[in-house]
This record gives structure tokens, sequence and C-alpha cells, in this order.
């Protein structure tokens, strides 16, 4: 029991030296219990046998039914954010107690997609930065690497078109997706707005800070980057510029924030898709991602829709995109809840398979976790993610 004492002034005064005891005999409980868990997974690996990778032995379905019962079993005081990162680091190292994933993501160092392959993973696996989104699917597909992550919309710049056309050339699965909200910062060793001649973006981060811009930079000359993170690179040893980028790239740079969140639309939000060799079993809240191709003539797009409306399918997001094959002929990209092993939504493929040329399952994977993590902000998808 904490002891405490009577002050003059007639309040409680609490034994720090007592609580300080409290406090380091449950840190070691807690270390103990981390242990007994890495024992545990441990015993998963023996019961699972030689695999051929770690990829092998990860599965985002199992983990986000672990996480969403973290969420369910919280009543504070830590928020369900803290609690999602504390649990997040624990799985990770347990995971890498044999070898690290290989994740690559769409670089360079700072961007958001490092920050979302943080979030989906953990810290303790092997991120590798790549140019470009083609890369990363090529190397998920060829077995370099064990995931890939790349961006896929934000809810106010929408869909990133180039990730959608890389599936038509590249056999991979969706196995999960992180969804994280948006924040842009204004980097520079600048001390006043007014000594701030240059701004470094990428165009869309420049677009969706339009507004803070005109009202207190509208003095300086904008450039436009194939990355933030490239921005905050250049900015770093230039007085008299700035850039717009995120809170990760100004660690990784050493750059001051000089105004935080001057995103026009504060609740922005960037998603990102996980990129795996194969579809995964339901983990109880589950999205589909469908490409259908091969519909053409009147009443196409009906027929398209109709089966899934027949059998209670909801559909969340549909996108058309060039099939690149022949003129005029598109390839729908549609998003919809559930597993393919749903009654309902096997129905519906099975109906879609007789009225197009090709259906093809993306991937069947859990629905994000959501809950922002400590220190993390995200950016726009212009950020080259």
């Amino acid at each position: 029991m904490t002891s405490c004492r009577n002050s003059k002034d007639g309040t409680a005064d609490i034994d720090l030296g007592s609580v300080r005891e409290q406090i380091d005999r449950i840190d070691e409980r807690i270390q103990a219990l981390i242990a007994e868990r890495a024992k545990l997974a441990e015993h998963v690996r023996a019961v699972k046998g030689e695999l051929a990778t770690p990829a092998d032995y990860y599965r985002p379905d199992r983990e986000a039914q672990v996480l969403r019962r973290v969420i369910e079993r919280n009543d504070g005081p830590l928020s369900d954010s803290v609690m999602l990162h504390v649990f997040r680091e624990i799985m990770s190292a347990c995971l890498a107690r044999q070898e690290p994933l290989r994740v690559a993501y769409l670089g360079p160092e700072g961007t958001f997609t490092q920050q979302a392959v943080y979030r989906q993973f953990g810290h303790s696996v092997n991120a590798s930065a790549q140019p470009s989104i083609e890369e990363v699917f090529r190397q998920v597909q060829g077995g370099e690497v064990d995931f890939g992550v790349v961006p896929i919309e934000n809810s106010s710049q929408g869909i990133v078109t180039h990730t959608l056309d890389m599936f038509l050339h590249h056999e991979v699965c969706i196995a999960a997706e992180v969804e994280m909200r948006i924040h842009q910062h204004l980097l520079t060793r600048a001390r006043r707005l007014d000594d701030i001649e240059r701004v470094y973006a990428h165009q869309q981060s420049l677009s969706q800070c339009k507004h803070w811009i005109e009202k207190h930079l509208a003095h300086a000359e904008l450039i436009a980057l194939s990355s933030n993170a490239e921005a905050a690179r250049r900015v770093r040893h230039a007085p008299d510029a700035a850039a717009i980028a995120g809170r990760h790239a100004a660690e990784v740079y050493g750059l001051p924030v000089l105004f935080a969140n001057i995103e026009d639309h504060v609740d922005n939000t960037t998603r990102f898709l996980v990129l795996g060799r194969e579809l995964l079993p339901a983990s109880g809240e589950d999205k589909t991602t469908l490409m259908i191709a091969g519909l053409d003539g009147a009443g196409a797009l009906f027929s398209l829709l109709e089966p899934l409306a027949r059998h209670g399918v909801n559909m969340t997001r549909i996108e058309s995109r060039p099939s690149r094959r022949e003129r005029w002929q598109y390839v729908f990209f549609i998003d919809v809840e559930g597993h393919v092993e749903d009654p309902g939504l096997s129905q519906a493929l099975a109906d879609l398979e007789g009225a197009a040329g090709e259906v093809r399952v993306l991937g069947c994977y859990p629905r994000a976790v959501l809950g922002r993590l400590p220190g993390e902000d995200a950016g726009a998808v212009g950020d080259k993610e």
C-alpha cells in the first residue's frame, strides 16, 4: 500500500520512495512476462516447423486480432494509441528473434511510407528504401523481401493511380492496410517567416498547405520536388529556405519545426497497402480488393455491381484504370467489406466470374486497426509517401 504523510498545508504527500519500489516490482513482472511471451513465440515456431522465410511466420490476420483485443481491454489511463504502440513493438521483437522481416518501402528515408512500415511491423525489421513503387512490387514478387509498403490513397487527394497500375503487371497480394492521419510541418533553420525565401516540398504537399502558405509565405518562391524527404535534405544547410514535411523527416535530417500542422484539412488520412505473396485467412473484420477486367458494352458496369448488391456485399471503393491492352478497355478495382470465405461474397464472385473476362482477388486482409502512435504523423500522398 502507498504510504502518505500530511504536509504543513494539510494536503497528503505521497511517499515517493514507496511508489518507486512498487514501480520497480511491476517492471520486474513486466519484463518477466515479456520474456515468457518471447519463449511462447518460439514454441509457435517449433510447432510450425522450419518454414521458407520469416514471412511464413508473420500472420497479419492473427496480429490484427491481438491488437483489437488490446483496444477492447484498455480502460486507461493510457490511450489506445499508446497501448497499440507498446504491443506492436513487443510482437515485433518476438518475431525478430530468429530473423527480422525484410520490408521494402517507397523511399527515400524520412518519408511517410517509412512511418507506415514501423506502424505495421514495429521497429524490429530490416526496412529498405526503394526509388519507386514499381521496384517495391518487383522485390516482393521476386522474393527479395518479405513484404512491401506503398501508398494507395489519401482522403483529400484521392487515389495513387501508379500503385493500381502495378497490379496489372505483378503477381502480388495485399496482406494488410495501414491508415495514418496527415500532419505537415514547416521545417527550417530560419527564426522568422520573413527570413524564408524558398519553400521546398512535393507538389501535393504544397497544394495541401496552399491557404497557409498564401497567408504566411506569399513572398516565398515555391519549389516542387520528388519527395518531402528530399525537400528536408536540401533545407538542412540553407537557413533562408524551408521544407514542408512530417516530423519523421525533421528528425532524420536534423531540422527544427518552426510551425506544426500547417495543412489546410486537419482530418486528412493516408492509406497504405502492405504487399505480400499469398492470400490470408479471415481475421473477423476484413476487406477484400478485386480486380475485374473484360467487361464491355451496354450495362457493363451494372453487371459488375448487381451481383454485389444482390448478395448483400458492401462496396467501399471503385476505381477504373485503362487496361493497356486495347483502346478504351478498362479494368475495375473494387474494395468490399468481408472475406472471400464469407458466403455472400463467395456467391457474388461466382456470379461475377460468369459475367466478366477476368476476376482476380488481389487480397483479403484485416481492416486497419486505428489508433495513432506516439509522435507519429503522416503526410500527403504526394510526398512520394
